[in-house]
């Protein structure tokens, strides 16, 4: 088992929040490790949009696979790859799609109980044999501790989401879950009780007033994610400098 898979599960387990980076191609990753940033997480939107993609696993899985092998390879802190629901239509194929994830050296995933050719999650008990079968999987080829972060999107998908997200992150722990995200959460109270409730690491997503790493801390979340917002602003950066460029007809704001 590399090092890395076990710094990385270390990493939710300290007294620190571990405040993770969201990459979404070798540049941006590099940016965030020279920044200081202790461990990277892919952003399935960012790489979409690289791509020339909307999210929502339209990308062809090998070539997913390529950007973040090229991530694993050239970066030496921990990585963990967002693979949506896992790319795959049956149990079998979502399983190879996280044994080659894994093979390519990182030390966790990203995966939601997201349907995505329909609107809906995945029914609970089908999801706690599908994460069961892939903490199997994963053990028997050696990767153990491998840190399963299980995406659960209850509230992006149900109108009163909070008692569904005890339910469901309870069960997803039992089912060899190393941690939950639940992204959508942002009350503080309800973030709160679900760092209470839950016997795992607690993974959030930066919003529009969820944004502070300390008071996060506070409440007991132990992951804080940025998710698409840096590539968003990255993206929107490049869009506003190409069209100053066009429309002044001077490079000088490039050197300034």
């Amino acid at each position: 088992m590399s090092s890395n898979i076990q710094d990385f599960h270390n990493l939710h387990h300290g007294d620190d929040i571990l405040f993770i980076g969201n990459a979404w191609d070798l540049l941006s990753a590099l940016s965030l490790e020279k920044a200081g940033f202790q461990a990277l997480g892919t952003t399935s939107w960012g790489i979409a949009r690289t791509l020339g993609y909307s999210d929502g696993e339209k990308i062809d899985f090998n070539i997913h696979l390529g950007i973040i092998k090229s991530i694993v390879d050239h970066v030496k802190i921990p990585v963990s790859a967002d693979i949506e629901s896992g790319y795959g239509d049956t149990q079998t194929a979502i399983i190879e799609n996280v044994l080659r994830t894994a093979d390519l050296g990182v030390a966790g995933i990203n995966i939601e109980d997201s349907l995505k050719k329909q609107t809906g999650l995945r029914e609970l008990s089908g999801h706690c044999e599908l994460l069961s079968k892939i903490r199997a999987a994963l053990e028997n080829r050696g990767y153990n501790n491998f840190y399963i972060n299980a995406r659960i999107d209850t509230y992006f998908q149900i109108q009163d989401p909070f008692a569904e997200t005890i339910s469901r992150a309870k069960a997803y722990v039992e089912s060899g879950a190393s941690g939950i995200f639940v992204p959508g959460l942002k009350e503080e109270e309800e973030i709160k009780a679900v760092a209470e409730q839950v016997n795992a690491p607690l993974n959030v997503l930066s919003l529009p007033g969820l944004t502070n790493v300390k008071k996060l801390n506070e409440l007991g979340v132990k992951r804080f994610s940025f998710g698409n917002a840096f590539s968003d602003k990255v993206a929107a950066f490049m869009e506003e400098s190409a069209a100053e460029l066009y429309e002044v007809r001077d490079t000088a704001f490039l050197y300034e």
